[in-house]
């Protein structure tokens, strides 16, 4: 069984994952469209472009957080393999 901080790390590539991959299309959904509409008047600013560009460009990090998490992984395993 991995250790703890394994089980950490899978968990938070898994969230980012979604995470991203949420907020970088979402906003361009046509539901994004259709939930807007079901909302009350005065949240009229999430169909805003610049507000969408913000969500995606959030889900954007996200992505790059898992990236930088994958390299590391890879690169504390390939420095094991040298080690042993």
């Amino acid at each position: 069984m991995p250790p703890m901080s394994d089980w950490f790390r899978i968990i938070f590539v898994l969230y980012c994952t979604t995470t991203g991959l949420l907020l970088l299309y979402a906003p361009w959904s046509p539901a994004w469209d259709t939930m807007l509409s079901a909302l009350p008047g005065g949240l009229h600013v999430l169909s805003m472009p610049l507000l969408r560009g913000a969500l995606s460009g959030f889900g954007l990090v996200h992505l790059v957080w898992v990236l930088h998490e994958l390299e590391e992984v890879l690169l504390a395993k390939r420095d094991d393999d040298r080690s042993t």
